[in-house]
């Protein structure tokens, strides 16, 4: 991810940063070039979100496609149950069919619409921590630049 490999960039400039003798370890860094990774970091953010936001998209096609399927199943079942009319014992094995099959394919439905879900979920959240993750490393980072140009002036 761009996210983090700006952040590692701008790791390495800390760690690339000349110690001041008899300072207690603080050190010279090129402040523009931290400030720009920065703004480089700042610019990759949108990114990042607009991934997430593909994601839920994504969320929604497969529900989608699970209701479609859903519905397909129903109306195959329901056209199966149609074409079996004829003597009242033929029509009622049909009609018993006809109803497992609907019962069955609701249940499928269902089934595929919570893994559909759980799985969505599972991305965002995961997506979400990264991005927190991110986030929190990069206000340490900057607070640590703020600190060091404090304690530099």
């Amino acid at each position: 991810m761009k996210i983090e490999n700006l952040i590692g960039e701008i790791q390495d400039i800390m760690n690339d940063a000349k110690v001041l003798p008899l300072t207690g370890g603080k050190a010279v860094v090129e402040t523009e070039a931290v400030l720009d990774k920065l703004d480089e970091l700042m610019d990759a953010l949108p990114m990042e979100i607009r991934q997430a936001k593909n994601i839920v998209a994504d969320r929604s096609q497969i529900i989608s496609e699970a209701k479609r399927e859903a519905d397909d199943i129903i109306h195959a079942a329901e056209e199966r149950r149609n074409a079996m009319i004829s003597k009242s014992e033929i029509v009622r094995q049909a009609e018993a069919q006809a109803a497992a099959i609907i019962a069955d394919a609701n249940k499928k439905s269902a089934e595929m619409r919570k893994a559909a879900n759980n799985y969505v979920d599972d991305i965002i959240r995961k997506t979400d921590e990264a991005i927190t993750e991110q986030l929190n490393e990069l206000k340490k980072t900057r607070q640590g630049i703020r600190q060091s140009q404090r304690n530099g002036n």
